[in-house]
């Protein structure tokens, strides 16, 4: 009754607005993992360069080192570990985000896909902003390298992104009703990639009996790929681009459906004495 009368605003104002929401979201996630965004980064730098040092002592003392692409071996590691990683962040980011019940969706322009994409949005940024730096750092301050394709590696990334997105969504949208077992399903998701996602071997070096058991993994496609790009006497023969984009697009459909129908649905008495 003594509310002024909204303006109606036009197309572009209102993809303005979302867009500009969007952006303040995506900071307060990237600042929550920890209140300075420096500290927040060097955690992030620590666990990549961990991962690495921990392949890199393991392929040396058991004499694996052969076994890799003829090439840099620690961009070898560094292009399956760095796709990795940016997957299993953006599932857990999407999975961790605010559902249809948080006291964030009671604030009028704020919906659960928002804070999807500023989730997702922030885990992307925090995993590039960590390549750059350690390709920097290795770069000038160990050895000058070359990347074949450097496009056709990042599109990898982004690739990989995209199915932490889609997988994420899938989950999330189960969430609401089965809150246990989502959490121990992704999981059990990002330890069983730890193998699955095949970073630690080359793909065409597999024996055809054992291909199946990686082949049917979109990230296992997506390091593959990454490798053909990034050295320039391998060709990933064996794996496709198209495959995991396909299978993207599906679980991302999948994962849309589920949440529309979660957030009309969802109901706080879901989590009660959880």
């Amino acid at each position: 009754m003594f509310q002024a009368p909204r303006k109606k605003k036009n197309g572009f104002q209102v993809a303005f607005g979302i867009l500009e929401l969007i952006y303040h979201t995506t900071v307060r996630q990237v600042r929550k993992s920890h209140g300075n965004a420096i500290i927040g980064l060097l955690l992030n730098l620590a666990q990549t360069l961990v991962l690495v040092g921990v392949f890199f002592v393991m392929f040396s003392l058991l004499g694996l080192r052969g076994a890799s692409i003829r090439g840099d071996f620690l961009l070898y590691l560094m292009s399956g570990i760095f796709l990795f990683i940016t997957h299993v962040k953006t599932v857990g980011a999407v999975v961790g985000s605010d559902g249809p019940t948080s006291a964030m969706m009671k604030h009028g322009p704020m919906n659960t896909i928002i804070v999807i994409a500023s989730s997702a949005l922030a885990a992307l940024y925090i995993q590039v902003l960590s390549v750059l730096v350690v390709l920097f750092v290795y770069y000038a301050a160990f050895t000058p390298f070359t990347i074949y394709n450097p496009a056709g590696a990042f599109a990898m990334l982004l690739l990989s992104w995209a199915y932490g997105i889609a997988v994420g969504m899938v989950f999330l949208a189960l969430k609401p009703r089965f809150p246990n077992f989502v959490g121990i399903a992704t999981t059990v998701y990002q330890r069983a990639n730890m193998i699955a996602s095949g970073k630690m071997f080359v793909a065409k070096t597999l024996p055809s009996w054992m291909l199946p058991f990686f082949d049917w993994n979109p990230l296992f496609h997506c390091i593959d790929q990454s490798r053909g790009f990034t050295f320039i006497n391998y060709t990933a023969t064996v794996t496709s681009i198209s495959y995991p984009v396909t299978v993207t697009l599906v679980m991302m459909m999948i994962g849309l459906m589920g949440e529309f129908y979660t957030r009309k649905h969802a109901s706080l008495s879901w989590s009660a004495g959880r």
